[in-house]
C-alpha cells in the first residue's frame, strides 16, 4: 500500500476474527498485494502489513465485532489511516463511491 494510507481518501477495510487462535486481521480488499490476483493487503497487531489470500482468510475467519476490532482500528488511525469499515467486498464501483 505504500504511502497511500496517508492520502485523504478513505481506505475500505474489513475486520475479521480468526476462528482458530482468535485475533483480528484487517483486510484491505481492493488493495492487491504485489499485483497478485486474489491477494490483498492486510494488517495485524503482530506482523503488521502483509499480503494475504483473500479467499483463504475469509474461509478461516468470521466477521469481527466492533468491540473486537476497535483496538486495531485505533492502531491504524494512529499511523495515519482514514478508514471506512465494510462487511463484505462488492464491486470495483463501490470503491469509487468512497
Amino acid at each position: 500500500m505504500g504511502d497511500k494510507h496517508l492520502d485523504k481518501e478513505r481506505i475500505l477495510v474489513m475486520f475479521r476474527w480468526w476462528r482458530k487462535g482468535g485475533g483480528v486481521i484487517a483486510l484491505f480488499p481492493y488493495e492487491e498485494w504485489d499485483g497478485e490476483k486474489g491477494t490483498c493487503s492486510s494488517y495485524e497487531h503482530f506482523g503488521q502489513h502483509g499480503g494475504t489470500d483473500y479467499y483463504l482468510v475469509m474461509a478461516a475467519t468470521r466477521p469481527a465485532t466492533p468491540q473486537e476490532y476497535q483496538p486495531l482500528i485505533d492502531e491504524l488511525s494512529d499511523i495515519g489511516y482514514r478508514l471506512r469499515v465494510i462487511t463484505r467486498r462488492g464491486t470495483r464501483r463501490a470503491k469509487k463511491e468512497v
